[in-house]
């Protein structure tokens, strides 16, 4: 089993040099399309006999933020906050805005079961546990 992350804006190219592989990293930085603001969260993976275990960093956000969402096999995470504060005392007059995406694409393997998928948000941290399908017996064919 392996969970693979995806990125449709990678494209594989054979290295020749050292030289390439640091012109391929900071040409994919900067042709990234500038309304493209999502970032990657950090994440633990870790499998078990029955299931996966999803452990995803999400600081700040609630779970009124968060869409999960299973697409052709892949299950997709998406995070969204906007934070305003204001302070006001006298004369002085403070306000910060914060502002963050974050999506993550993970391909899921083909022996789970995506209809008992199960979410949990507590402390920033999102936790999905994702069940295994039974293995189906072998079945033999007798040769006639």
């Amino acid at each position: 089993m392996k969970l693979v992350p995806y990125n449709k804006n990678y494209e594989f190219k054979p290295m020749t040099s050292m030289m390439n592989l640091f012109d391929d990293f900071f040409n994919r930085y900067y042709e990234e399309e500038p309304d493209n603001n999502f970032k990657a969260m950090a994440m633990d993976i870790v499998e078990h006999d029955k299931e996966i275990e999803l452990l995803a960093n999400l600081p700040g956000f609630k779970k009124e933020d968060v869409r999960i969402s299973v697409q052709e096999n892949q299950l997709v995470i998406e995070a969204k906050c906007e934070n305003k504060k204001e302070e006001k005392k006298g004369t002085m007059y403070r306000c910060e805005r914060y502002s963050g995406n974050y999506k993550r694409t993970l391909y899921l393997p083909e022996n789970v079961d995506v209809s008992k998928i199960e979410a949990k948000m507590e402390d920033g941290v999102l936790k999905l546990t994702v069940p295994k399908k039974e293995a189906s017996p072998q079945k033999e064919i007798v040769i006639n």
